[in-house]
């Protein structure tokens, strides 16, 4: 009976394995077929002559080029800067006892609930009226408003696990409240801040909808929405190895941070989940 069940969750696992990462194989062999065999109807899985030009060309493309930068930049800037005040807020909310705790937790979960698209149109006439249209502080600024609920949530659960007497044995010695929550409290803290920038830069990363209606030039724009403009000199053949190039590109980062650190993500969001 063991045996039957072990061999049952093996072949579970196999098929959601493929169901999951067909999809990411097929893009990755789209990547190496050239033009011409994309262009034919039903290609084949698994490219006749495969080729490394898809490569060369998004590499040397220079609107490509230019939303990677604008990516690393508006992701990291907003992950710092999300981290910085949701570590504050998580910490008062967790520490201190004041009016309105409830309804501060509320309204944050509210607004990462709160659909991105309706907020678009608003954010499109204000930006235009301050100036922040197609710049980095433009999609700064609400990336980090739909991000700071999320990293307020994880750091808030570490925080409640981190023993008060800590922090009440470092004043004892003589330390200060600040110096005793940046260097006892932060660092214990430190898988849910990693865990809360991960998150965060994913998000940064990912994110379409405001990058593609907030922007109008390279200037600013994002690998996502640039890669909507990947429309070659057909417009009914897209340039599918190109798009397909890029996607594979853009997912490397996001796939080495996970590989890299998915134990503390793990940590960060089973946190709290176990009282005691």
């Amino acid at each position: 009976m063991r045996n039957r069940n072990a061999v049952g969750t093996w072949v579970g696992f196999a098929l959601i394995m493929v169901w999951c990462l067909l999809p990411v194989a097929w893009i990755i062999s789209l990547s190496f077929k050239s033009v011409e065999e994309t262009g034919v109807g039903s290609p084949q899985f698994l490219p006749k002559d495969p080729t490394w030009q898809n490569y060369k060309d998004i590499i040397d493309n220079p609107d490509f080029t230019a939303a990677l930068r604008n990516s690393f930049g508006i992701a990291l800037i907003s992950t710092l800067l999300s981290v910085i005040f949701a570590t504050l807020a998580a910490y008062a909310i967790a520490r201190l006892e004041f009016r309105g705790k409830r309804l501060v937790l509320s309204l944050a979960l509210a607004i990462a609930m709160f659909p991105v698209v309706a907020l678009v149109g608003p954010l499109f006439d204000l930006w235009r009226t301050l100036h922040l249209f197609n710049t980095w502080p433009g999609l700064i600024i609400p990336y980090m408003s739909f991000t700071l609920p999320l990293a307020i949530w994880t750091l808030s659960a570490f925080f409640r696990e981190i023993p008060w007497e800590m922090e009440q044995a470092a004043q004892v010695d003589g330390a200060t409240s600040w110096q005793a929550f940046r260097k006892v409290i932060v660092p214990l803290a430190a898988p849910g801040v990693f865990t809360a920038a991960i998150l965060t830069f994913f998000f940064a990363w990912n994110e379409f909808v405001l990058a593609i209606s907030l922007t109008s030039t390279t200037a600013s724009r994002t690998v996502p929405a640039q890669l909507s403009f990947f429309v070659g000199p057909d417009p009914f053949n897209p340039p599918y190895g190109q798009l397909a190039t890029a996607s594979v590109l853009v997912t490397i980062p996001v796939i080495v941070i996970v590989l890299l650190f998915q134990r503390r993500i793990v940590a960060g969001l089973t946190s709290g989940a176990v009282k005691g």
